[in-house]
């Protein structure tokens, strides 16, 4: 087996950035501002999907390394009033492991009633605590489901827990999160499911987006050569039927949508390697450690956690958070000379 760690990314502390303008915004060298935060609040899972965690799981996070529900709050906080972030993401690991997710939620929506707050979630347990969650104030979810397929789940999760995922599914619907969303990541093993899969997700007035596989594993076995892309689900999809471009509703959006037997139900196709949008990215990432990580595919990150618990005021935190971001780069690169993955997983970044 083999021995897979969260990672050693290069951390870096403030500095200010010699050539970058006085924008109060999260802008990068390339003219692009952030206005999407993805804050990672557990590295721990209940599945272990062979195209995030290993086997094994991830190596724990000590708790005094992980950040606290209140300064997951503050930097919410100062993100939002400093840095014109628009909406937040909660993400894992699985988020739902977190015993003070509520808290988390609630703290966020207190402070700022209008805002946009989702969660990415496996969904199991989620049918024990939506009514709990919608209470705080969250908005809506995006599920991971890759197949519904029970046999096939378990090869690719190495959990038989499909019906609590679907449970969570209905669940969210029952206490009105609005849209539900459905992730599948697509390999060799879900593609001949992935008509069923649709099938379900229409009957169930859930969206589906299928989404490419990164090279984000911990195992290190992703290779574009033999790596599912967007045509071909789309090509398999086709077969059973009719689909519309309906292109992207907003161009910072990740997802190509298709209007399935003329609508006005929609299939979205996430073409993360094929057809990159890097150009038009708009996020900014919080691990579960409370180091900004500009980028996927950037194993530099900046740690806050440090500043925010030595007393640094609201100010000086969001000043290393905008130099964080100048640095961003322009894309991820996959498939070009010399591209290696990052040091550190997807369960280890956060969705």
């Amino acid at each position: 087996m083999t021995s897979v760690g969260l990672g050693f990314p290069t951390i870096r502390s403030h500095r200010a950035q010699s050539g970058r303008p006085p924008n109060p915004d999260l802008i990068d060298e390339f003219g692009r501002v952030a206005r999407d935060l993805r804050v990672s609040i557990t590295e721990k899972c209940t599945l272990r999907c062979t195209y995030c965690m290993p086997e094994e799981g991830l190596p724990p996070i000590e708790s005094h390394a992980l950040l606290t529900a209140s300064e997951i709050v503050r930097l919410v906080d100062i993100a939002v009033r400093h840095l014109g972030i628009r909406e937040v993401r909660f993400t894992g690991g699985e988020p739902l492991v977190r015993r003070d997710l509520e808290k988390i939620i609630a703290g966020c929506r207190k402070l700022h009633p209008k805002l946009p707050l989702a969660m990415t979630t496996n969904a199991i347990g989620l049918d024990r605590r939506a009514e709990g969650l919608a209470n705080a104030g969250l908005d809506r979810v995006n599920i991971s489901l890759d197949t519904i397929d029970r046999d096939v789940f378990v090869k690719l999760t190495r959990r038989d827990r499909l019906p609590s995922v679907l449970a969570g599914i209905r669940a969210a619907r029952l206490h009105g999160f609005t849209p539900v969303k459905v992730n599948a990541v697509l390999n060799a093993d879900t593609l001949a499911t992935a008509e069923e899969l649709l099938q379900w997700c229409l009957n169930e007035n859930v969206h589906l987006r299928f989404i490419e596989q990164m090279p984000l594993d911990a195992d290190r076995t992703w290779n574009r050569t033999n790596a599912v892309t967007a045509e071909d689900l789309l090509s398999v999809l086709r077969q059973r039927f009719r689909l519309t471009p309906h292109g992207r509703i907003d161009p910072s959006a990740p997802a190509e949508e298709w209007a399935v037997d003329g609508g006005p139900a929609r299939v979205g196709t996430i073409a993360s390697v094929t057809r990159t949008f890097c150009a038009d990215c708009d996020r900014t990432r919080l691990t579960a450690e409370g180091t900004i990580r500009p980028c996927l595919f950037s194993d530099i990150e900046t740690d806050l956690r440090s500043a925010l618990r030595a007393g640094a005021s609201d100010e000086e935190l969001a000043q290393s958070w905008r130099d964080a971001m100048w640095r961003k780069p322009f894309g991820h690169e996959i498939g070009n000379d010399g591209f290696s993955p990052p040091v550190r997983s997807m369960g280890a970044i956060g969705g």
